[in-house]
């Protein structure tokens, strides 16, 4: 939740997190040629998803969404909470920064990967809590009201809601090198933080964020746009695991049918003796 200040003008601190978007964007685009040029393979598709990821955020950082004030900022929030980190993550961008990166580096990142600390944090329930968790004491706590006041908070929330939504979906796809977790652990993962997401919605039906006065049309419109287009992107979601599901189920099929084929193959016949 990035303010915008004077008639319609982006403030700084919007202008810090477009412009990190880009140079993100812009990073992810210069590693992708670099591995091309030296004669890899990596599919176009991705380079699409992750512009089409960082284009997300920062047209929802600098300009205006329409409808009521309310309205606007929840238009905001999916952008920047779940529809930005999708497509990001199907860009799968630490995939391209180990293949691209120097043998240095590669160490340095992987050493990260494999860290306690992200180990934990890539747990699928606890990436679930830090992102439908964040949203419950945005929305159910003063937390609201204090970030319209104090634009460096509102930056803060900003940040963190992008950031746990980059991070649940990273966790639920399971698309780039992060710690693996099971598909049924993945899957409840999801469908508790959608549990919790549309419950969090229905609230708004019933009552404002404390400290605020949004008006009855502009709450009930806001807390619509947050259960509908917040169910569209979790069934995205649900449908980058099942195609890794149906994938996988295909691999062990085959690989079981070639593991038959194997203890079918009669032996080969002793050799004549006379």
């Amino acid at each position: 939740m990035v303010h915008q200040h004077g008639a319609g003008q982006p403030g700084a601190l919007a202008l810090i997190v477009a412009g990190v978007a880009l140079c993100a964007g812009g990073g992810y685009g210069w590693a992708a040629a670099r591995l091309r040029r030296r004669g890899d393979r990596w599919p176009p598709v991705r380079d699409l998803w992750c512009a089409a990821g960082s284009a997300v955020v920062v047209a929802a950082t600098l300009f205006p969404f329409p409808g009521g004030p309310f309205t606007a900022h929840m238009a905001q929030h999916l952008a920047t909470g779940m529809v930005a980190p999708l497509l990001l993550v199907l860009g799968r961008p630490l995939t391209l920064a180990l293949r691209s990166l120097p043998p240095g580096g590669r160490r340095r990142l992987l050493a990260v990967l494999r860290s306690r600390p992200l180990s934990g944090l890539a747990n699928p329930l606890v990436a679930a809590v830090l992102d439908a968790g964040g949203l419950w004491l945005l929305y159910r706590t003063p937390l609201f009201a204090l970030a319209h006041e104090r634009p460096w908070l509102g930056c803060l929330v900003h940040a963190h809601v992008l950031a746990a939504g980059v991070l649940f979906s990273a966790v639920v796809c399971s698309l780039d090198p992060l710690p693996r977790h099971g598909m049924a652990l993945r899957s409840a993962a999801l469908v508790g933080a959608g549990a919790a997401h549309s419950v969090l919605s229905r609230t708004l039906y019933a009552a404002a964020p404390p400290g605020t006065g949004f008006a009855a049309g502009d709450l009930s419109a806001a807390a619509e746009l947050m259960y509908y287009g917040g169910d569209l992107v979790e069934i995205a979601l649900a449908v980058v695991v099942g195609l890794q599901w149906y994938a996988a189920s295909g691999r062990r099929l085959a690989r079981e049918s070639r593991r038959g084929a194997t203890d079918r193959r009669p032996p080969a016949s002793a050799p004549y003796r006379q």
